[in-house]
């Protein structure tokens, strides 16, 4: 059986490499290292994977690049294994990529890791088709799932179940018999009841959408 190609994305030099000799010790090809996640995006097409490593936050904000990355990536290669190997639960962006219940997705914790094996196993999972969580991850994605919508007023809700429906605001206004303003400010509204950075912009339309949906 041919060992495992994988590419890995951290931008710390030290904990790049380090990753990779582990990686190699560990039986798995390591066809290449990025310092951020676009040079990763931009590399994909020429090379042949059957994984990859990423860090949750990484150049230019060092908030959630690798992440949205594994995003990005899911949806053009489809076929590649994702392994998040971060310090960081950064629940909101897992829960979406894991919405599609595809399998081939791992988030591990760096501190939690403590053997060699641990990684090589989780990688050989994800890249046969499963899903490898740490265990604190799994109670943060669940504390988010009780009910993330209790919060919201009846309007509120109202306005997310017609986003949805992918309404545009003015759709939902002329739905509801309110001003397009009004619209705006109950979708402010829900996204702060929901925790959506605003550092997020238009995703977090989505993510509002995802958190209705995995509600209902």
């Amino acid at each position: 059986m041919s060992a495992l190609r994988v590419a890995v994305a951290d931008d710390s030099v030290l904990l790049r490499e380090g990753l990779v000799r582990v990686l190699r010790d560990a039986g798995l090809e390591v066809v290449a290292a990025f310092g951020d996640a676009e040079a990763l995006l931009t590399a994909l097409p020429a090379l042949e994977l059957d994984a990859v490593v990423l860090d949750v936050r990484m150049p230019p904000t060092f908030r959630d690049e690798g992440v949205r990355a594994a995003i990005e990536l899911r949806r053009r290669h489809p076929g590649i294994a994702i392994l998040l190997l971060s310090q960081y639960v950064e629940v909101a962006y897992a829960q979406e990529l894991l919405a599609a219940g595809t399998g081939g997705v791992g988030y591990l914790l760096k501190d939690r890791v403590v053997s060699l094996d641990e990684v090589r196993d989780a990688l050989n999972r994800v890249a046969a088709g499963g899903t490898v969580l740490d265990p604190e991850v799994i109670t943060q994605l669940m504390a988010r799932r009780v009910d993330p919508l209790q919060s919201l007023t009846a309007r509120e809700r109202e306005v997310l179940e017609l986003m949805a429906q992918g309404r545009t605001n003015g759709a939902i206004a002329s739905t509801l018999f309110i001003g397009v303003g009004a619209v705006e400010k109950h979708i402010s509204a829900i996204f702060t009841k929901l925790a959506l950075d605003a550092a997020e912009g238009d995703h977090r339309r989505v993510l509002a959408v995802l958190a209705w949906l995995q509600a209902q």
